[in-house]
């Protein structure tokens, strides 16, 4: 649900004071980007569905410190991203389907074309997720926040803590690894992280 900065705000004050439906208008707003960033970091739909309603727990029960000069959605992931560095100490990331085994397996098992483009779709997604989990940390971080949630590259900069260029170091080494994982598995047809139309040292990516 899009929604300007004023509506947001007026959202965040109102679930502030304790009305319910204002609350469930800005969870219902956030939740998918959270779950959607949160899954990728950790590749497990259980943890993921666990920290994003932990997470909404704890903002919403501490909206009166939220600082309105900053991003609801920067000071949302934040939180989220600390219960995730916790629960990631507890769990290891898992793959939900034997298909992502048999790419890591480096058989000759390997899946043939999927009858269907729902098949395809699916097996493009736990692609994905695997060759994530090939990165490292500040490299899936990015990649995910720079492709998936369309975050600019000074936003990243500015959560991470981090130099822009530091931001574009990591962006094109995760590409590359990603695409090299792409290729060593014959992964065919996925051009979500294939560069975005930028030159292989990224000097063109400016978001």
């Amino acid at each position: 649900m899009a929604m300007n900065r004023q509506e947001e705000m007026s959202l965040i004050e109102q679930a502030a004071a304790g009305d319910r439906l204002a609350s469930g208008r800005l969870i219902q707003a956030h939740q998918a980007s959270v779950y959607s960033y949160i899954l990728r970091l950790s590749g497990r739909p259980d943890i993921a569905e666990d920290i994003v309603q932990d997470a909404f727990v704890r903002v919403l029960t501490n909206l009166d410190r939220f600082d309105p000069r900053f991003r609801f959605s920067t000071w949302l992931f934040t939180i989220a991203k600390r219960l995730y560095v916790n629960a990631n100490q507890k769990h290891k990331p898992f793959y939900s389907t034997d298909t992502v085994d048999s790419w890591r397996s480096g058989g000759d098992d390997e899946p043939s074309a999927p009858a269907s483009k729902g098949e395809q779709t699916t097996l493009h997604k736990n692609a994905v997720a695997a060759a994530l989990q090939e990165l490292t940390g500040e490299q899936r971080e990015v990649v995910v926040l720079f492709h998936q949630q369309d975050w600019p590259i000074s936003l990243i900069a500015e959560y991470l803590g981090m130099p822009e260029g530091t931001v574009k170091s990591h962006l094109h080494r995760g590409r590359r690894r990603m695409r090299r994982y792409f290729e060593e598995h014959m992964v065919r047809g996925l051009e979500v992280f294939s560069g975005n139309g930028q030159d292989e040292q990224g000097s063109e990516i400016e978001r």
